[in-house]
């Protein structure tokens, strides 16, 4: 497996042209690096619909439709908002694949049950295949960020070779 995220997302970018598919991102804790590390790649506009920042609860709740109540119930880093999320951009945008990111890149905003390094993702497809998954990360804020962008470029790279994520 390429384990470049450059190079990863342009082996990307070849398999989502091919499948004519359109890939949206909401990110919170990797703050956008998704969507630029996609959208540094040429022709980006092919297959890239849309990346959404949504770092505060209010515009996890806004712009990616994500129930108040659940951010209230399971904390904004959980799997169950990833998803939402996810689910959401799909809703919101032309997108056919979403991925979300939520976590606590740190160095502060810790707990005992959600660590720094904690990271959720979510997956949505307009063909109804939906996953989440949680990553414990180590590193500074940076090295946290950059692990969740290559996991997230991982389980893309996987979905578009596998049909599942």
């Amino acid at each position: 497996m390429i384990k470049n995220p450059s190079e990863l997302a342009q082996y990307i970018s070849t398999l989502l042209s091919q499948k004519k598919l359109k890939l949206v991102t909401v990110e919170s804790c990797t703050g956008g690096s998704l969507s630029k590390l996609v959208t540094d790649i040429p022709g980006a506009s092919e297959w890239f619909d849309c990346g959404l920042v949504t770092y505060s609860n209010e515009s996890k709740t806004k712009l990616a439709g994500v129930p108040e109540e659940l951010i209230r119930q399971q904390g904004a880093v959980s799997q169950k908002v990833a998803l939402a999320m996810a689910k959401g951009a799909l809703d919101a945008t032309q997108g056919d694949i979403a991925i979300s990111t939520t976590g606590i890149a740190g160095p502060g905003g810790g707990s005992l049950d959600k660590p720094v390094g904690t990271v959720c993702f979510g997956f949505a497809t307009r063909t109804g295949i939906f996953s989440t998954d949680k990553q414990q990360f180590s590193g500074n804020r940076s090295e946290v960020r950059d692990q969740s962008v290559l996991h997230c470029l991982q389980c893309l790279c996987h979905y578009l070779e596998t049909g599942h994520f």
